[in-house]
């Protein structure tokens, strides 16, 4: 039993806080370099700890804001692509292909895919996704804290870089997260109550200190007493169930959560000790080197170029400096007389020689050439963070651009970017969604699941737009077939025999995320299929009964002579007896 008062467990946690700390130390004054040149307002602990500088501005140094703008640009572009919250970007579905084609699970699945997108949207977590990829493309590294909420059913917090620390498991997938936070007294009071907290904090709330600031820090770490899910009383049914609080969750759970005073021991060690049944942080890298815990991205790759950018418009801005007001000489005789190089203005001399001001050197610089060097380093910043991408079609001088060029465009998106949407995947979103979908499962928010649920897992798949561009060349690929064969069939008609109206539809609708409702089942469309040819041959039957009825009738009019008619002819009857 893990006691919240145990001092060894307080310095165990120190301990690995202090050697996480050295392991992110040599990667400090990179990051400090890239939240002064791509997000200044971000990492904002990198230079000291809570400083009262948080309102000052922290761009001084930068002259050009191309690299913020390319940040920023690249940051709303992931989050337009792959996790918009305009359309729908993923959808659930079940490991077993077959249990998939059940109209009920597929009912049941689009139903918890609403509700879950209802979640998101209600909550914070946009907000943080946002926020995220900003810090994603320019650190490389971001993490995004989810909570369960009494309000919105989840809440997102996004951390910032120099705020938290990370760590690998064996299998090189991040399962340990230490975060610090500067929390007011009332708010440490609120939280953990008034007998857990530290005499200093309890001495200042006593006294109406609220506002003084403590530095907490929460940990959260692979909880080695954790046992499995049915000894902890868990198994199939009981995960829909919320756990017991009590103060603190289930300490058996797979991750332990430990809260405490930084530098301050306070006669209880730990504020809090509590666990997740999920890890409740996802930390995804824009791009991993071997075996590091910490990512780097865009912003790294750029660093250098946002450098000499700087530099470049310095120089410039020095050379048109010179060139519109040089340093200036002039008489020994004027030295101590009036003088002015304003606008329109006079300076008297004595000496009608002519002496005057002059300038000192004559400056003359083609800005022309700096100005195209100063636009290709704009340019590489902008290409480094995926910019000219993502307003490929806003900024094209084009007006008239064909359906092809567009997905062959998208392509090229598709192939710079695929490697990147499959790791936020893995260690971003199919986590978040994962994270969400067990909340709302123990809270009793998803409706029950059908038979054909229960006997298969379930599965995340992206549909967002990036995600599904992804797939279009496997679509496309469909079309021109599709394309190709009825060329094929307008020259061999029986070539059409091997073209699966079907099974294309099938194939289409999955690649591009059709929801249930919208594709007919095969078994119905196959009844519909049937009474529409029941429909026809009793249309053709009648249609027959009808013309011959209609021959029967005239026939009987027609007069072949010898008092008889065509059908009386063609029965071999005669005339009857006068």
């Amino acid at each position: 039993m893990i006691d919240d008062t145990d001092p060894e467990l307080r310095n165990y946690f120190t301990n690995r806080l202090a050697a996480l700390d050295r392991e992110r130390a040599s990667y400090w004054s990179t990051w400090r370099d890239l939240a002064q040149h791509f997000a200044p307002r971000r990492g904002r602990f990198l230079t000291s700890a809570n400083d009262s500088s948080r309102g000052r501005r922290k761009d001084q140094r930068l002259v050009d804001n191309t690299p913020l703008l390319a940040a920023r640009v690249m940051a709303s572009g992931m989050m337009a692509g792959i996790s918009s919250p305009a359309r729908p970007w993923f959808r659930l579905r079940l490991v077993d292909e077959r249990a998939n084609d059940e109209p009920g699970a597929r009912a049941w699945l689009d139903e918890v895919q609403k509700r879950m997108l209802h979640v998101f949207a209600k909550s914070n977590l946009y907000n943080c996704l946002h926020t995220l990829y900003g810090e994603l493309g320019v650190f490389g590294t971001a993490a995004l804290w989810v909570d369960e909420d009494d309000e919105d059913i989840v809440r997102g917090y996004t951390l910032t870089a120099g705020e938290y620390w990370l760590a690998s498991s064996r299998r090189l997938a991040v399962d340990t997260l230490y975060r610090t936070m500067w929390w007011t007294v009332r708010q440490i009071v609120d939280t953990f109550g008034r007998d857990t907290v530290s005499a200093g904090v309890r001495a200042n709330y006593d006294s109406g200190q609220l506002d003084l600031e403590y530095e907490i820090v929460h940990a959260v770490e692979p909880n080695p007493n954790a046992q499995p899910p049915e000894v902890r009383g868990g198994g199939r049914s009981a995960r829909s169930r919320p756990p017991s609080w009590n103060g603190t969750v289930a300490r058996r759970l797979p991750f332990r959560s430990v809260w405490f005073e930084r530098g301050q021991q306070g006669e209880r060690s730990l504020l809090r000790v509590s666990g997740y049944s999920e890890f409740p942080c996802m930390a995804p890298r824009w791009e991993v080197t071997g075996s590091d815990t910490w990512g780097s991205g865009p912003g790294w790759i750029a660093l250098g170029d946002a450098q000499q950018l700087q530099v470049q418009q310095r120089r410039k801005i020095e050379a048109i400096d010179k060139q519109v007001k040089p340093p200036m000489v002039g008489p020994p005789s004027l030295r101590n007389e009036p003088a002015t190089l304003l606008p329109g203005g006079i300076t008297y001399v004595a000496d009608p020689s002519g002496q005057s001001f002059r300038p000192a050197i004559d400056v003359r610089v083609d800005l022309s050439h700096l100005g195209q060097d100063i636009g290709e380093t704009q340019d590489r910043i902008k290409q480094a963070f995926y910019a000219d991408l993502f307003l490929m079609m806003a900024e094209s001088d084009r007006r008239e651009i064909t359906a092809r060029e567009i997905d062959e465009r998208h392509e090229e998106k598709m192939l710079m970017l695929g490697p990147v949407l499959e790791r936020l995947h893995d260690e971003l979103l199919d986590p978040l969604v994962s994270r969400v979908f067990a909340i709302m499962s123990r809270n009793r928010l998803l409706p029950e699941a059908p038979p054909a649920v229960a006997a298969a897992g379930i599965q995340v798949e992206f549909i967002s737009m990036l995600a599904s561009a992804q797939k279009a060349a496997a679509t496309g690929a469909i079309e021109r077939f599709w394309q190709f064969g009825a060329q094929i069939g307008a020259v061999k008609p029986e070539a059409l025999d091997r073209l699966d109206p079907d099974g294309t539809m099938d194939a289409y609708a999955d690649m591009t995320g059709v929801p249930a409702s919208v594709l007919v089942d095969l078994r119905k469309a196959a009844s519909m299929r049937q009474a529409r040819l029941q429909a026809q041959a009793d249309e053709a039957r009648m249609k027959q009964t009808m013309a011959l009825v209609q021959g029967a009738r005239t026939a009987s009019q027609i007069d072949v002579g010898g008092g008889m008619n065509a059908v009386q002819a063609l029965l071999g009857t005669g005339a009857a007896p006068r």
